[in-house]
């Protein structure tokens, strides 16, 4: 008896071990799936990657700067001419 309990136990390790693998395999399967299914989706709706946003917010925070540093100028420019025209007496507009 104790050999055939014995037996039964390795028969029902082999089996559960063999139940785990194959569930693993399923959920590998289902998860590539619903991986494929959600990119499909994602890419119908036209969401952006990460990597686009990414670099058009750099480019969008470059321009911003360029564009602190041209309203600077600007104002230096401005701030020549009117103190040009106050030179030669003429009133600014």
């Amino acid at each position: 008896m104790t050999q055939t309990t014995g037996r039964f136990f390795d028969e029902l390790g082999k089996l559960i071990t063999d139940a785990a693998g194959a569930a693993e395999g399923v959920r590998k399967e289902i998860e590539g799936v619903v991986r494929a299914q959600a990119e499909r989706v994602l890419r119908d709706l036209e969401v952006v990657q990460r990597e686009e946003f990414e670099a058009v917010k750099a480019m969008a925070q470059k321009a911003r700067e360029e564009n602190e540093r041209l309203k600077e100028r600007i104002a230096e420019l401005e701030a020549a001419i009117v103190k040009g025209l106050a030179g030669k007496g003429q009133p600014h507009r």
